[in-house]
């Protein structure tokens, strides 16, 4: 065989294996093209479905999208649209399922301070009745205080104050509710236990006032002057103006009840006869 007929059959084969790759690489990027397009299709879907109110089919495509194309900016979106969307139908198992699931797979995404209030948020608004959704309701605080400790300057910081604030009533009054009926059987041990969780743990709610009295009736009733005095010493202190500690008084001055009608009637007659000028 001649030398320039060995140059032409390399020249060929080269030329081939080239052509080769150059195709592979085309269907490669075509096919890649191709995946991102179906992931963005599927999210445009999802989201046309949320807006139309179709959240259920809206939560199908963005999961689906996720599945996609695991690697695409696309899929963390996905993953909390779909949350989102169980979220606004109040399919709360399935949204914390969701955020869970976010959280762990993508613990460092631009979004995870929304995740977590939202989270925070199918929690809270599981509280029906804060005799029975016990858990709930330390659930929700604790994200609330994730929030607060982790995201400070996050536009969700202020409303997760809000709602511990709402919580910390909540707790209040169920720890209030369980000491009045402790107060009912006379068992003032369990009674002055749960009176005193209040002040000592939720000391900023409504029921401060009312706690600090229960605290002075009982220790009174059952002999310890001296830390009802305490206590009594505390609410007037903080709450002298208050009806709570109006009844305060009138444990330690049994006249003081009777003082207060004389007194009222006595201001009546002058009105009676203040309007006989008029």
């Amino acid at each position: 065989m001649k030398l320039s007929n060995i140059y032409i059959i390399i020249f060929i084969l080269f030329f081939v294996v080239s052509c080769s790759k150059k195709d592979e690489t085309t269907k490669s990027i075509i096919k890649e093209k191709s995946l991102d397009l179906q992931v963005l299709e599927a999210y445009q879907e999802g989201k046309k479905a949320l807006e139309a109110g179709d959240v259920l089919f809206a939560a199908k495509k963005f999961n689906e999208a996720e599945i996609l194309f695991p690697q695409s900016i696309w899929a963390p979106k996905s993953a909390l649209m779909a949350s989102y969307a169980y979220y606004i139908q109040d399919y709360y198992g399935d949204a914390i399922a969701e955020l869970e699931r976010f959280l762990n797979i993508y613990p460092n995404h631009k979004n995870v301070d929304f995740a977590n209030y939202l989270l925070a948020i199918c929690y809270f608004e599981q509280i029906v009745d804060e005799k029975k959704d016990t858990q709930s309701i330390y659930d929700a605080k604790e994200m609330f205080l994730l929030i607060i400790n982790n995201y400070p300057n996050s536009e969700y910081a202020l409303d997760a104050e809000f709602k511990i604030d709402l919580i910390n009533e909540i707790l209040a009054s169920k720890e209030m509710y369980i000491g009045r009926y402790y107060v009912q059987k006379k068992k003032w041990i369990s009674a002055i236990n749960r009176f005193r969780k209040v002040i000592d743990d939720y000391d900023t709610t409504i029921y401060t006032e009312e706690a600090l009295h229960r605290l002075v009736e009982i220790y009174y009733l059952i002999g310890l002057v001296d830390e009802a005095q305490k206590y009594a010493k505390l609410l007037g202190y903080n709450y002298q103006s208050s009806k709570w500690y109006e009844q305060t008084y009138s444990v330690f001055d049994k006249t003081y009840k009777q003082k207060k009608v004389k007194l009222k009637k006595k201001n009546s007659k002058l009105e009676k006869i203040k309007s006989l000028f008029e």
